[in-house]
């Protein structure tokens, strides 16, 4: 059983709409389109999820208080996925990942030979901060209490260019037994024909004959490197800390809505959120550069006393 926030909904339904009908597709990603697109009620997914006991004492005596548990998802971070490096599709933060010594170009493989199927597919990868911050917060407040989320606005969790030798090189995660192994951390599945790619070795480069499918593969282990702490790359990690009534998202695992969902930005803007694989319509960029928010799942519930209890859920799906 849940109770799902309903009272809202349909009258931020109409201004997303409003608001990407008003934005068009994506091409020229910008900040306020980015903004503008975390204002889904379909991604937020508010949710009363549990109920919270917290001890309250005063001179008097102490007493049992509650408060509501609540879920929704916090789009985190923006995470760009890109051909050429300096050619990030959010505009406004390109200047973070120029070219430097390294990481000086982009692009994909080739093969003299037509009977070939082996072209080498490259993708730079960057995770910036969410930008949509204190409008988001108001978002969420018109359905009731707001979890904060892990991610600072701009901030830079990952770009590919200053993690050359992991991103560029797989060193060392090309001997790890998740990139040896069949069947092991990949996105899809074999026997259903839609395996997309592997999540290791998490780098740039893979074997996909789809760009869209590739640039979400590289999407996907550039987020599962920056949820998580002690990693072999260059980055900051994007991770909540726990305390008394709060729990933020567990680790970002493939195909798993419970630690995460993907909002495309570019090159369509959707109102909705989809983890990978996923179906539906694929449009390729044609300069190789796509971008997805990244919304992860928050519970929390408002503090009503000194020390606190604990928790009972009631919800079963996909929250934290």
């Amino acid at each position: 059983m849940s109770h799902r926030i309903t009272g809202s909904a349909s009258r931020w339904r109409r201004i997303t709409a409003a608001l990407l009908l008003s934005s068009g597709t994506a091409s020229a990603l910008n900040t306020g389109t980015i903004t503008s697109a975390a204002l889904s009620p379909d991604c937020l997914d508010y949710r009363v999820v549990g109920i919270c006991y917290w001890l309250f004492c005063t001179q008097f005596g102490c007493s049992v208080r509650t408060s509501a548990k609540i879920r929704h998802y916090v789009p985190d971070a923006v995470v760009s996925s890109y051909a050429n490096v300096g050619e990030n599709p959010w505009l406004e933060v390109r200047t973070m990942s120029v070219p430097v010594p390294g990481a000086l170009g982009g692009g994909d493989g080739t093969t003299n030979h037509d009977n070939e199927n082996n072209l080498a597919k490259f993708k730079n990868a960057d995770v910036i901060g969410h930008p949509a911050g204190i409008i988001f917060n108001r978002f969420v407040s018109s359905f009731g209490y707001t979890c904060a989320g892990a991610g600072t606005p701009y901030q830079p969790y990952l770009l590919s260019t200053l993690d050359t030798l992991a991103w560029r090189y797989n060193v060392p995660e090309s001997v790890y037994p998740e990139s040896l192994l069949p069947g092991r951390r990949e996105i899809g599945a074999r026997l259903t024909l839609n395996l997309w790619g592997n999540v290791y070795p998490r780098g740039g480069f893979l074997h996909q004959t789809d760009d869209y499918k590739s640039a979400a593969v590289v999407a996907q282990r550039a987020g599962d490197i920056v949820t998580r702490r002690g990693q072999i790359h260059v980055y900051r990690p994007l991770v909540g800390n726990a305390r008394a009534g709060y729990w933020p998202a567990d680790e970002l695992v493939e195909g798993d809505a419970a630690t995460g969902k993907w909002q495309e930005l570019t090159p369509t803007l959707s109102s909705s959120c989809a983890v990978f694989p996923h179906g539906g319509t694929r449009i390729q960029a044609q300069r190789g550069d796509y971008a997805w928010a990244l919304w992860r799942p928050y519970s929390c519930c408002r503090r009503r006393g000194q020390i606190f209890l604990g928790s009972v859920d009631f919800y079963q799906g996909t929250s934290p």
